[in-house]
């Protein structure tokens, strides 16, 4: 007797037919559903990367808008000085053009104190910075063990005195007492060491004469031997110094070096003292690097070159844009290339593949009405006149015209040479039609523009939405999010579906087998009469 076969899935072994291929082509059948909705669910993602790729044009160019809507991209000034080694200057946009006289009596400096000597006891084995204070040799002696503390005064703007306290211990070291200095004085005075000298420097962070009183003889670091023992005594910095006379008397007198203002006269006449060594007069800074021998004259005007640049390069973008935009809607479909399936894929090399997909992702924006109505949009508002009140109402007047060539699809030509003559004798009314921030008919292109191109992303976003949001977010993704749900739900039928191919399959085996089985009995029986 034959031995029966206990498994639930039984291929062919008693009909001999090939049940596992037959179980597959069936099931390829059934599985046509599950991959129509698989491709419309990868045609849709690709959709919504081409909207999301189209977003980012849009989101650039609104970005250079930021600078197309700025006085300075419209008039931008040039300088330039007869001594630019003392004098230089930088014009903004509201300077006036013409020529400026600077002369230059003094700089503002810096103040500072040092070590009159060396600090360390022993010049051939100096002081550790990152070492504890208790451990290093001084000149002055060992430092006292235990908490101690020294304070010094700075000036503001005001002339107003501040009292900075730092203290410290034995267990610091000396780069941390030069932080706390720093610290304690919000940053106005810093102090290092110079090793080679083997002297601490101590200088103010800010140039300028603050100290104007008679107060620590108008030092911009103040302190006394009394209150400030450290630094008189361990690091050797002095507060004051004797001075002799011509006459042979002496003057007491600060340490301390540097702390003056600088000094200028403007246009031989406007007398001018400034804490920095620059100084802003109408729109125009003068930055001071040496004193001068007489005027530096300097000379401001318009920079036209700088105003086409960013007025090309604004329109090169825009044209990227709509030559990018217009592609994608003119691109052709070829609905016969579908979606690869991974089962197809398989089948296919890699090339094959890529080449499919080429086809296959050809025209995912065709024709699309959000893109070509923000196009026409921006189209209208290129071509529309803006009333202002300028010499200029429309883009042509200033040389910016639209292409003759239809192919084109609105893309923008500039004429240099209007362009030009428009920028150097009229900025302002350039400005104003490009940017001219009001509502109404006198609204600047630029802003108008900036309104569809915001309204367009706008749309985009809620179709395709953004990388950040999830899919109940937007309407593609509420789609997507439904086709995800019917595949699963389909796809938990098919194991149904395959469960209950394999049991009538399985059955017709065992039926086969038992009728197999019969046979045998019978003709056993047989077989022994």
């Amino acid at each position: 007797m034959v031995e029966s076969i206990n498994t639930s899935r039984i291929s062919g072994l008693a009909s001999g037919m090939d049940t596992e291929t037959m179980v597959r082509d069936l099931m390829k059948a059934e599985r046509a559903p599950l991959d129509k909705m698989q491709q419309e669910k990868t045609w849709m993602t690709w959709q919504r990367d081409a909207y999301r790729d189209m977003n980012k044009l849009f989101f650039d160019l609104d970005n250079q808008m930021l600078d197309m809507k700025l006085q300075k991209t419209y008039s931008p000034k040039t300088s330039s000085s007869t001594n630019s080694g003392a004098v230089t200057a930088t014009a903004s946009a509201s300077a006036q053009n013409g020529t400026y006289d600077i002369n230059v009596t003094q700089l503002a400096s810096r103040a500072a104190n040092y070590s009159q000597t060396g600090i360390s006891a022993d010049p051939a084995n100096k002081i550790n910075l990152n070492g504890k204070l208790i451990d290093q040799k001084f000149a002055s002696g060992n430092i006292t063990a235990g908490t101690q503390s020294f304070n010094f005064s700075t000036f503001d703007k005001t002339g107003s005195e501040t009292v900075h306290t730092v203290e410290f211990t034995d267990q610091n070291t000396m780069n941390e007492v030069f932080q706390k200095i720093k610290d304690a004085s919000g940053g106005k005075v810093r102090a290092f060491y110079d090793g080679e000298q083997d002297k601490v420097i101590l200088e103010r962070t800010e140039s300028g004469d603050f100290n104007q009183s008679g107060l620590y003889y108008g030092a911009e670091i103040g302190f006394t031997s009394t209150s400030a023992s450290f630094l008189t005594d361990t690091l050797q910095i002095a507060a004051e110094k004797q001075v002799e006379q011509p006459d042979g008397t002496f003057v007491t007198t600060r340490a301390e070096t540097g702390g003056t203002n600088a000094k200028f006269t403007y246009n031989n006449g406007y007398q001018v003292e400034t804490t920095n060594n620059s100084y802003t007069l109408d729109g125009i800074t003068y930055n001071f690097t040496n004193v001068t021998n007489g005027n530096a004259t300097i000379s401001v005007n318009n920079d036209v070159e700088a105003s086409m640049k960013s007025i090309t390069e604004f329109v090169d973008q825009y044209n990227t844009l709509i030559e990018t935009v217009n592609g994608s809607l003119r691109e052709e479909r070829y609905r016969t290339y579908k979606p690869l399936t991974d089962a197809q894929k398989e089948e296919m090399s890699d090339k094959e593949v890529e080449l499919w997909e080429q086809r296959a992702k050809s025209g995912v924006l065709r024709s699309d009405s959000i893109l070509s109505g923000g196009l026409n949009n921006m189209r209208q508002d290129w071509y529309s006149s803006v009333e202002n009140g300028g010499q200029f109402s429309h883009l042509s007047e200033i040389g910016i015209e639209t292409s003759s060539n239809y192919r084109d699809g609105g893309k923008l030509i500039i004429n240099e040479d209007k362009l030009r003559q428009a920028l150097q004798n009229n900025p302002e009314d350039v400005r104003k039609l490009f940017s001219n921030d009001v509502e109404g008919n006198g609204r600047g292109i630029i802003n108008r523009l900036e309104d569809s191109i915001e309204k367009t992303m706008k749309n985009i976003e809620g179709r395709a939405g953004k990388s950040t949001q999830t899919l109940e977010q937007y309407t593609m993704g509420k789609r997507m999010k439904f086709l995800d749900t019917r595949i699963n739900a389909f796809q938990d039928k098919l194991v149904q579906i395959e469960d209950r191919y394999w049991r009538q399959f399985t059955a017709m085996e065992k039926a086969i087998q038992r009728a197999n089985q019969q046979s045998a009995y019978l003709m056993n029986q047989f077989g022994g009469m």
